[in-house]
């Protein structure tokens, strides 16, 4: 008898905490989510149900329209206030987002309503997100003017729309087979979201770890010792591929910065401009070993500088980055971004330009490989995929014109 009753008990337990995921109520407690190795509390949410209908244009409508809105605009007004007092860009607050949400709803247990929660949010803070569904998927866009190569877009009345979930389903939706009905009933005039990060937070100093970065530079073995963010790849993991100007000038968060920058310096101080570059050029050639997008993630990904320092291994483009943006902020050059079919390099205007520097209006461009080749470069020397190659200047950097 006792055993029944302690059976009955936990049977009992069991549906309660069943029915308290299927319909949560948080109006006694509030959030607790950590960002940027911080913690932050957030207004309770009040009850927001689990989605249980189908996957269809109807139902989603209809759940949206089930959320509590005086209690989520409470929530919505304190991410609005982190976002503010954090300095966050667009990107940066969409992961604040994805973190409240995924508190609220979990994802795992609910991907649906996890994802019109986020659609709510982003639509309750000045964006204008989009739902888009087929038979068994939920896509949610956001108005974007950036160019964007690898998310799916979208054209509605001329105002461009990026996917920001495209990576849940894999990279993967046959776009030809399943049908999409874009939710417009839903649509809010808002603000274009952008995929440019100006600044990076200041993410809290337990999150950061001493890295040792060996180079050899003219066959002397060098290094440089600097702190590293250890969680600032998982607020990037889905920055979408998008033009090489966005990419190039994400700059390093502070710690970071002083722990790189002053040691570049003080190395560099007998150094005239011309072997200066040289150093920082020899330094993201073998400071990290050479590997492909692919081979890494397994789909083509840009890396933010910062983020080229904090991984082992990287591609052109992202040495590339690197090396624009400490040359940048050492010597302030202007410079040139080429691309080729196979190949992105950086051109830097010295005080003597090489004998095969590139011409770009008027000025006269040296080519510094960053990346590692057969042979080693020197500065002004250019690779064959340059040189046989038709290549574009993707941007121009020039200090006269900040």
């Amino acid at each position: 008898m006792v055993c029944k009753q302690y059976i009955f008990i936990i049977c009992l337990l069991c549906s309660q905490l069943i029915e308290a995921r299927s319909k949560r109520t948080l109006a006694d407690d509030s959030i607790h989510i950590e960002f940027l190795g911080k913690g932050y509390s957030l207004p309770p949410t009040g009850q927001l149900e689990q989605f249980t209908g189908d996957i269809n244009h109807a139902e989603i409508t209809k759940y949206a329209n089930t959320i509590p809105s005086k209690e989520l605009d409470n929530l919505c007004q304190s991410l609005l206030g982190i976002q503010k007092k954090e300095s966050l860009d667009d990107w940066l607050y969409y992961q604040l987002v994805r973190r409240t949400a995924q508190e609220c709803i979990h994802k795992k247990e609910d991907y649906i309503g996890y994802t019109i929660l986020k659609w709510y949010i982003l639509n309750h803070t000045g964006y204008e997100p989009l739902l888009s569904v087929s038979e068994n998927k939920l896509l949610l866009y956001i108005k974007s003017d950036d160019i964007i190569y690898n998310q799916p877009l979208k054209k509605i009345e001329n105002k461009q729309y990026v996917c920001l979930n495209y990576h849940d389903y894999g990279f993967n939706v046959d776009f030809n087979y399943e049908k999409f009905s874009n939710i417009t009933d839903l649509l809010k005039e808002g603000t274009p979201f952008t995929f440019l990060v100006k600044t990076l937070p200041d993410f809290a100093e337990s999150t950061y770890e001493t890295k040792e970065l060996k180079f050899q530079y003219k066959k002397k073995a060098d290094q440089v010792n600097i702190k590293l963010n250890t969680n600032l790849s998982s607020y990037f993991t889905n920055y979408p591929v998008t033009e090489y100007k966005n990419q190039f000038n994400i700059p390093l968060s502070k710690e970071t910065y002083q722990s790189l920058i002053p040691a570049l310096k003080e190395k560099l101080v007998n150094f005239d401009k011309k072997k200066g570059v040289e150093y920082i050029m020899y330094f993201t050639r073998h400071a990290f070993k050479f590997e492909s997008d692919t081979e890494i993630f397994g789909r083509e990904k840009r890396l933010s500088p910062e983020e080229t320092l904090l991984y082992d291994k990287s591609d052109c483009e992202d040495r590339s980055a690197l090396f624009f943006l400490l040359v940048k902020e050492i010597y302030d050059l202007p410079m040139i971004v080429l691309s080729s079919p196979q190949h992105v390099t950086v051109a830097v205007k010295l005080d003597k330009p090489s004998k095969h520097s590139i011409l770009y209006e008027g000025k006269q461009y040296t080519i510094c490989e960053p990346t590692p080749q057969r042979r080693e470069l020197k500065v002004g020397e250019e690779i064959s995929t340059i040189r046989k190659q038709h290549f574009t200047v993707e941007f121009a950097y020039d200090p006269a014109k900040k």
